[in-house]
């Protein structure tokens, strides 16, 4: 389902580009690389992909008033309706699947869910060993 919802970008952003922006809409105006931490991406990567994005006018590069040297990330608002878009279809598609299912069949649904949650924990991605693949 995630997958099928990036059709909605329609080619506008590729995948590693697109997890870029989902990773700044969560995370708000950020060094880069606490964004390169978050996607477990080298400072060589998060560059090459925010280059093409600032140029496609998705984000907007700044620096730490604190710190000169520290470049940061911030999605544009062109970058925010893109985000907005792919997650509303993503919602929209869940509706439409668990519509079709019996109340009683949703409600096993969620139970099992919360139990998956609760078995790989709010930390899972953090305690994965090497970057995450794009």
């Amino acid at each position: 389902m995630a997958l099928h919802s990036l059709e909605v970008l329609d080619g506008e952003v590729s995948l590693p580009q697109f997890r870029l922006l989902l990773t700044l809409n969560d995370l708000g105006c950020s060094p880069s690389s606490k964004v390169a931490h978050a996607l477990g991406l080298g400072a060589s990567s998060i560059t090459r992909l925010a280059d093409r994005l600032a140029g496609s006018g998705h984000l907007a590069r700044g620096r730490d008033a604190r710190h000169r040297g520290v470049v940061t990330l911030e999605l544009t608002e062109r970058g925010h309706l893109l985000v907005d878009q792919v997650l509303a279809w993503r919602e929209r598609e869940l509706a439409r699947v668990l519509a079709m299912l019996e109340p009683e069949q949703r409600a096993a649904t969620a139970a099992g869910l919360r139990t998956f949650h609760t078995a790989v924990g709010e930390n899972y991605a953090a305690e994965l060993h090497g970057p995450v693949l794009l």
